[in-house]
C-alpha cells in the first residue's frame, strides 16, 4: 500500500526558487518558430502582455513550481530567471516581475505572459490582454528576495504622463524602444 501512496504522490521534483545558476539554454521550437534564449541588458520592448494561471503546480521552464499568485512571468528568449518592469501603456503603473517561464507562443505581438498575480498587481487581470512596455532591470537584492518569495517588491511610481504619451504614441505606429 506504502508503494501505491507514493506513486500517487507524483514524482515532480521541482528547483528551489533561487537566481543561481541563471539559465539561458539553447534553442528550442515551439510551432514551428525557432526561439534563441540569450541575454539581452538592453531589452526594452513594447508589446502585449498576457496571463496565465490554471497551470498551478506545474513545473516551470527553469524547474520551480508554478505558483499562480506569485509576481512572475514567461518570456520566450530571456534568461531564466530575470527581473523586468513592466508598464501598463494604460495607465502608466509599473511593477517588478521575476521571469521564470518561456511563453507566450504563437502571436508575436504577445511579449510576455504574466501570472495571475502579476496580472492583478498591474491591474490588466480583467482585460486579459494589455499594451505594455517590458524592459530588464536589475532591482536590488530586497526586491529580488521578496519576489523570490512569491510576494511583490517595492511599489514603483507610475511614468509621467508625458513618457507615458511617447510610449502610447510608439506602440500606436508599431515601433518602440530598443
Amino acid at each position: 500500500m506504502a508503494l501505491t501512496l507514493s506513486a500517487c504522490g507524483g514524482g515532480t521534483r521541482y528547483r528551489p526558487v533561487s537566481d543561481i545558476p541563471v539559465r539561458i539554454g539553447p534553442p528550442y521550437t515551439v510551432r514551428g518558430v525557432t526561439y534563441t534564449p540569450a541575454a539581452d541588458p538592453d531589452y526594452d520592448m513594447l508589446g502585449y502582455a498576457t496571463w496565465y494561471g490554471n497551470e498551478s503546480g506545474n513545473q516551470v521552464a527553469n524547474g520551480e513550481k508554478f505558483r499562480p499568485d506569485w509576481i512572475t512571468a514567461a518570456h520566450r528568449t530571456l534568461p531564466l530567471p530575470s527581473y523586468v518592469e513592466v508598464t501598463s501603456l494604460d495607465t502608466g503603473k509599473r511593477i517588478l516581475v521575476r521571469v521564470n517561464d518561456r511563453g507566450p507562443f504563437g502571436d508575436k505581438a504577445r511579449i510576455i505572459d504574466l501570472s495571475k498575480g502579476a496580472a492583478e498587481l498591474l491591474g490588466v487581470r480583467a482585460r486579459g490582454k494589455a499594451a505594455v512596455r517590458v524592459r530588464v532591470v536589475q532591482p536590488p537584492e530586497r526586491d529580488r528576495e521578496k519576489l523570490r518569495k512569491g510576494d511583490a517588491a517595492r511599489k514603483l511610481p507610475p511614468i509621467s504622463g508625458r513618457t507615458l504619451a511617447n510610449l502610447q504614441a510608439q506602440f500606436a505606429r508599431g515601433v518602440g524602444p530598443r
